[in-house]
């Protein structure tokens, strides 16, 4: 069974006041797209600033209301085939070493929205995306304190958000889970994690989608057998892609994706010097290139920074448009291991991984 913090056993868990919840979404100019429970996405404008998204800004996507843990009384269970079953407080998590990365957490229905024929579910556009800094402890460094049994295979990780007696529940290889990179958070942009985003514990899992990327954490067990639940064996699959017709396969590592942040949409531009930027981002490899076309011919864009193996690559390219008229810029995303943005991303039952090239239509005058 789920584990419940002490004052919570055997009711469900007390929630944020959703009302609240969705005004404070609102205030920061959110697209909300659902109340109950509140989600909702970043205007593909916004992506473009900083190494990373203010955390009032940065997306937010639940499956259940956000549940309310008292710092003082949480505790993190570690259970299941350890030596030591462990149950640490936010002081323990502080005092041990911190580790701070840079990643990017994308939504597995980021594009739902643009697949054809229409598909059920959160109909998200391309704002489900969003680029933090996360500080936290490196999940093995809590594995080695408990002492992974061999027999163990895979490692749960359940948050507090639930109804129904339904948890939000996430299985890794045990493999994946001794990644360095594998941060149990308590912090995002350098202040405690906002109650949205997971307060007072996540799980931030680099280069995979974010379904994987538990929030409000309170147990991670550790199994002999792989992992069977609602959010990892009924969803988070592909199934029906017309290249593996009757396969499912599992949703894992983000998709290479590139999106243009500037211009907007329909945007007016005058003719001469036009400047195209947005961001790209692959769970796969790191960006290798991103390549623009205003027409049949692609050129090939800046890549601006210091690339970051977990976080978005803000690129530019400085051209020139002198026929007035509607123009379609197209953007194209490669990353180091040969993962190219597709022109048309294939479609999929339940709608994941769209990472078909962005278009942005535009009207030069």
């Amino acid at each position: 069974m789920p584990f419940l913090v002490p004052e919570q056993r055997g009711q469900e868990p007390l929630v944020v006041d959703p009302e609240e919840a969705r005004r404070r979404a609102v205030d920061a100019g959110l697209i909300v797209h659902n109340d109950h429970p509140l989600n909702c996405e970043t205007s593909v404008t916004e992506l473009l600033g900083g190494v990373f998204m203010p955390s009032a800004h940065f997306y937010v996507r639940n499956h259940f209301h956000i549940p309310k843990l008292d710092p003082k009384s949480f505790r993190l269970r570690v259970t299941g085939l350890v030596r030591r079953t462990l149950g640490l407080s936010l002081r323990d998590l502080d005092n041990m070493p911190s580790k701070t990365l840079l990643v990017t957490l994308e939504c597995a229905g980021n594009g739902r929205a643009l697949f054809e024929p229409p598909i059920s579910g959160e109909h998200w556009e391309l704002g489900a995306v969003s680029t933090a800094e996360w500080t936290g402890v490196s999940l093995p460094l809590v594995l080695e304190r408990a002492g992974a049994l061999e027999p163990a295979v895979e490692v749960v990780f359940r948050g507090a958000d639930g109804a129904g007696g339904k948890r939000f529940e996430r299985s890794l290889p045990l493999e994946l889970a001794r990644d360095p990179d594998v941060l149990l958070a308590y912090a995002m942009n350098g202040e405690r994690l906002p109650r949205e985003h997971g307060y007072p514990l996540r799980l931030i899992v680099p280069r995979w989608y974010a379904m994987a990327s538990v929030k409000w954490l309170t147990e991670i067990e550790l199994v002999e057998r792989p992992f069977h639940g609602p959010f990892q064996t009924d969803k988070y699959w592909y199934e029906g892609e017309s290249s593996a017709a009757g396969e499912r396969r599992p949703v894992a590592l983000q998709r290479v994706r590139a999106l243009i942040a500037e211009p907007g949409v329909y945007e007016q531009v005058p003719r001469g010097p036009l400047a195209i930027r947005g961001v790209a981002w692959s769970g796969g490899a790191p960006i290798a290139r991103v390549d623009v076309s205003l027409g049949d011919e692609f050129l090939e864009a800046r890549l601006i920074g210091t690339p970051l193996p977990h976080a978005w690559q803000r690129w530019e390219l400085l051209t020139r448009v002198d026929h007035p008229g509607r123009v379609i810029v197209r953007v194209r995303a490669t990353d180091r291991a040969g993962n190219v943005q597709p022109e048309r991303a294939e479609w999929n039952a339940q709608g994941y991984g769209n990472n078909a090239m962005h278009r942005v239509p535009i009207r030069v005058v």
